[in-house]
């Protein structure tokens, strides 16, 4: 059975985005996003929500990038992509299959049967896998700042028992959180 990852880039505090919806804040420089690309050569399926989608889809077209952000690119085209969007009209990148509406039981019988893990992201979409007993680790790279409010990362109710199986801690002072859930 794969496991399901929730991974996110978030302030201090706690948030993936400001009250403004901006994530400028959250770039990483080339030590903590090489580090990322590891942590994501084992993913062979991403699992998106719309707004996460339309950010990453930048990764399918990008040419001409410094070598860190190229092998990140190359190993976000290797993997499969699924999105989850009642508005979303259709995928635009490779591939990329459309989905609907979320169904816990579906992610299920995907981990079940898939030969690699999964990552699930987005604060909205691994919130509701979090809060449906989905998610098996969860990754959270907290950047050096506080934004005061904004989304979550992590979602407002949810309560699960979290194990520390890693830390990282990198020049820049970034940190990666690395739980096992459950």
């Amino acid at each position: 059975m794969s496991a399901l990852v929730y991974a996110a880039i978030c302030s201090a505090d706690g948030y993936v985005e400001d009250a403004t919806g901006d994530f400028q804040w959250a770039a990483p420089d080339d030590e903590v996003h090489a580090y990322v690309n590891d942590l994501e050569r084992s993913i062979g399926t991403y699992l998106y929500g719309r707004r996460m989608y339309e950010t990453m889809a930048y990764w399918d077209t990008a040419t001409d990038l410094p070598p860190v952000p190229q092998d990140y690119a190359e190993v976000w085209r290797a993997a499969d992509k699924i999105v989850y969007s009642r508005t979303l009209a259709a995928t635009t990148t490779q591939r990329t299959r459309l989905e609907r509406e979320f169904d816990p039981e579906a992610v299920r019988r995907l981990k079940e049967t898939s030969a690699t893990d999964l990552s699930i992201g987005g604060a909205e979409l691994g919130g509701q896998a979090l809060t449906a007993g989905l998610v098996d680790e969860i990754h959270l790279i907290l950047v050096p700042t506080a934004v005061g409010g904004g989304k979550r990362a992590l979602p407002d109710g949810l309560t699960t028992p979290l194990t520390l199986v890693g830390t990282r801690s990198f020049r820049s002072g970034f940190v990666h959180l690395h739980y096992t859930v459950g």
